[in-house]
């Protein structure tokens, strides 16, 4: 028997989906992360899911693998020491970056600009030039290089970037430089911008590169040392990584191009909901990501995810393909504090992480958290995983009420304003995916998981009247689900600045062709058949002389129905949607794009026994819950105990081995055959 691992390093924990190949059945764990070192969570966890599934690590023939390394080496300014190379005049590209300044009216007065990736004191300037038709118009002064690259040696860079003027339209200088580099300063990595990021827009094309290069050896050396110690477990399985875009990279791809698995982690949640609303029939999504440390949320539209063709993470903004995840520092760890001068309570984005925790889980942690709220509340069971973890309720109360004590409020009071905020942060990221692009969320379910997501589903969804709330089974581990279940992906690009009536439905198709080609050898070399890959193409497109681009995406059978024409209309149609208006001027191309993937992870969706309405048989407690300002009697249901067809009358809470589900007064849970959770109004 053959298995495949999905696993999801989150800031708290670290969940794990084994899949049986044969029948599509599946195992999950859950474990604490070890933030010093990802990879003993990972390896813990996959002992603990082996045993848990009865069956030997060796079998195990494929690992999925969804994880924050590279997003956390940018977060905490960990990467490596960068040296860049960029074109004779050039050398202040990335001081000088674009002119946006983040903020409101006078932002740009008290806004503190951060340092680039790479220093202005690593910056060397190449004397050489290239045209914009990829011509070499100077050659490469190979001697001034040499001696300028012995001053970054000497100054103890551990990665090299070159991105010089035009080279997305011929790279045969980058190239002379990275032979030249190995040379001079052997064993330091090299990225050029021809091969990371083959497209115009010199600022665009040298951060992400330099990004590329400040995460390498980070990434590197973590995706090494977990293939190694795979190895030494006897467990020889293929190792891909997740992207940001939410597909998968193999372990060379994730080694060269690291700033593609800057957004790994986040991009497994969406996969994995998007997997869950397929079965249960819903296309159109809000999704609730609510970990320990932050809380992630993105929009799936007729089902498919919006996508952007940028990451950010904290001030670096790369141009690498991402889906339209926000990220709020909202999670269960946030801790709440009141400071003196404002006296205002204040939530996040500050987080007592793993270790040492929430006071409740009895780890040393003191402070009061979004975890300890919810366990004075009696939103949180006494016990969390099964059981394994057992909660500190008097450790939580006390730190609760040094909260209280502060603001002047009782203690129930006051553990009910700091949920009240932290829903209000993630209320705000849900507007920025959904109101702000143009999109009604009362148009849109909800889809709610990570641990802490089903305690506040219900509460945003009366926020957004985004109705239903959807709980998947093991919501905790939803993300673990979409490393397992997405596809193989890689992408081929090119800058193409052309108006459409300089082009022809010819020339387009024979460039994608081109693109295709490229991007099918990456999967070609993984061993996926072709007849398993698929392809899809996108354009970025924009109104000639305008400066904003927008990405369209479509098939081969969709342009050779209508070439050119059929861009046009979807253009102009994405450009309504965000924008409200579409203009009378003539389009253009910037850049084409193939994308392949291989064929889909088969999963078996759970069933349900079909029950009655009544929930009675799964009731295992009854306790008290905090709702509107008042103690209201709450029954407590066991989730593996629930039936098809069970209606859960709020207030309940629904307790499970990975996450607990909180469902309000007027609410009515619902039991599908799958065994989510469908929260709506009672009378909806």
């Amino acid at each position: 028997m053959a298995f495949r691992l999905g696993v999801d390093v989150g800031g708290t924990f670290t969940d794990l989906l084994l899949i049986d190949e044969s029948s599509g059945g599946t195992f999950r764990a859950k474990v604490p992360s070890t933030p010093q070192d990802s990879s003993i969570g990972v390896l813990t966890g996959i002992e603990r899911v082996c045993d848990t599934a009865g069956v030997e690590p060796a079998q195990i023939t494929h690992v999925m693998h969804g994880t924050t390394v590279a997003t956390n080496t940018i977060l905490e300014g960990k990467g490596a020491k960068v040296g860049l190379v960029t074109s004779e005049g050039y050398g202040q590209m990335l001081q000088i970056a674009r002119s946006f300044v983040p903020g409101i009216l006078a932002g740009w007065i008290i806004w503190p600009k951060p340092e680039p990736l790479a220093p202005l004191e690593l910056t060397v300037e190449a004397k050489e030039r290239t045209s914009a038709r990829g011509e070499v118009v100077r050659e490469l002064n190979e001697d001034d290089l040499r001696e300028k690259l012995g001053q970054l040696k000497a100054q103890g860079i551990e990665a090299l970037t070159v991105c010089l003027m035009n080279a997305y339209a011929g790279g045969i200088n980058e190239e002379k430089i990275r032979a030249i580099a190995s040379e001079v300063m052997p064993g330091v990595p090299v990225s050029i911008s021809s091969e990371v990021l083959p497209e115009m827009y010199e600022y665009e094309r040298a951060i992400t590169t330099v990004a590329n290069s400040y995460v390498a050896p980070v990434v590197q050396v973590y995706v090494s040392n977990l293939e190694q110690e795979l190895k030494q477990r006897k467990i020889d399985a293929h190792l891909h990584i997740l992207r940001s875009d939410g597909g998968l990279a193999s372990v060379e791809a994730s080694r060269n191009s690291p700033v593609n698995v800057l957004m790994s982690g986040p991009a497994g949640g969406v996969a994995g909901a998007l997997w869950i609303a397929r079965q249960a029939g819903y296309r159109n999504l809000l999704t609730l990501d609510m970990g320990g440390t932050s809380t992630d949320v993105a929009l799936i539209l007729d089902g498919v995810p919006r996508k952007r063709r940028e990451t950010t993470v904290g001030d670096v903004t790369v141009r690498a393909p991402s889906l339209d995840v926000r990220t709020v520092g909202a999670g269960g760890g946030s801790i709440a504090h009141v400071p003196e001068i404002t006296r205002a309570l204040r939530v996040g984005p500050q987080s007592a992480g793993a270790n040492p925790g929430p006071a409740a889980y009895g780890m040393g942690g003191d402070q009061p958290t979004v975890t300890d709220a919810n366990v004075v509340l009696g939103y949180l069971p006494s016990e969390l995983i099964g059981g394994e973890m057992k909660l500190d309720v008097d450790a939580a109360t006390e730190a609760v009420q040094t909260v209280a004590t502060a603001l002047g409020l009782d203690l129930k009071r006051a553990a009910a304003g700091i949920i009240d905020i932290v829903n209000e942060n993630m209320f705000g990221a849900l507007r920025l995916v959904s109101v702000q692009q143009g999109f009604d969320p009362r148009d849109f379910a909800l889809i709610a998981f990570g641990g802490a997501g089903p305690l506040h589903a219900n509460a945003l969804a009366k926020l957004m009247n985004s109705w239903p709330v959807i709980i998947p089974p093991s919501p905790g581990v939803l993300c673990a689900y979409g490393d397992a279940t997405t596809r193989v992906t890689d992408e081929a690009s090119m800058s193409f600045v052309r108006r459409f009536s300089e082009t022809s439905d010819a020339e387009v198709r024979g460039i994608l062709d081109d693109l295709e080609t490229r991007a099918r050898q990456e999967l070609d070399a993984e061993g996926i058949a072709r007849e398993d890959q698929t392809v899809q193409y996108e354009v970025d497109l924009r109104y000639h002389g305008q400066g904003l681009q927008l990405p369209v995406s479509f098939t081969g059978d969709e342009f050779e129905r209508d070439g050119l024409g059929y861009l046009a209309r979807q253009f102009d149609d994405e450009h309504t949607q965000l924008f409200t208006f579409a203009l009378d001027a003539e389009h253009e191309i910037v850049t084409l794009r193939a994308i392949v993937r291989g064929a889909e992870t088969f999963v078996e969706a759970g069933h349900v026994a079909e029950g009655g309405a009544d929930p009675s048989a799964a009731e295992v407690a009854s306790g008290t819950v905090y709702v509107d300002n008042r103690e209201q009697d709450a029954a407590i249901y066991d989730r593996a105990k629930l039936e098809a067809g069970n209606r859960i009358e709020g207030p309940a809470i629904v307790t499970e081995m990975d996450s607990t589900t909180l469902i309000l007064p007027g609410h009515v849970g619902v039991v599908d055959g799958f065994g989510n959770i469908i929260i709506n109004p009672i009378g909806h």
